[in-house]
């Protein structure tokens, strides 16, 4: 059962891959990748907010993380930031049957934004089809 501390681990890790993703795209690419970023950053932040609340320990991002495939151009960034939103959804939808009213709103809105910036995401890398039946399934 997925609960919401896997979800900011997996907000953590977005974080840090976007950090590499923005670094290897250019114009309007590069602000996707910045609004991205800050998009997980808000999320990051609520959970951390949400967690301390209920008195929850919040696990802490770590110093690196290993990225699934060296990242040396626009079009491995384009892959990246895919892999990166179908993970994060992936990690929502498995929070969303054990989770309660509040939770399960905040898992399907982090779920709808990350199917929605994997689309973007896919369609900038010329991948077809760009959008999948069921976001987050396995």
């Amino acid at each position: 059962m997925m609960e919401l501390t896997d979800a900011l681990a997996a907000e953590h890790a977005a974080i840090f891959a976007y950090g590499m993703i923005g670094g290897r795209l250019d114009g309007d690419e590069a602000d996707a990748a910045r609004t991205a970023e800050a998009a997980h950053r808000s999320r990051r932040d609520a959970l951390l907010l949400r967690l301390a609340e209920r008195g929850d320990t919040a696990p802490v991002a770590a110093p690196s993380y290993e990225l699934p495939f060296p990242v040396a151009g626009a079009d491995d960034a384009r892959r990246l930031a895919t892999l990166v939103e179908e993970r994060v959804g992936a990690v929502w939808r498995a929070v969303l049957p054990a989770a309660g009213r509040d939770d399960r709103t905040e898992a399907l809105a982090a779920l709808v934004d990350a199917a929605i910036r994997a689309t973007g995401w896919r369609q900038a890398a010329g991948v077809e089809p760009g959008t999948v039946a069921f976001p987050g399934a396995p």
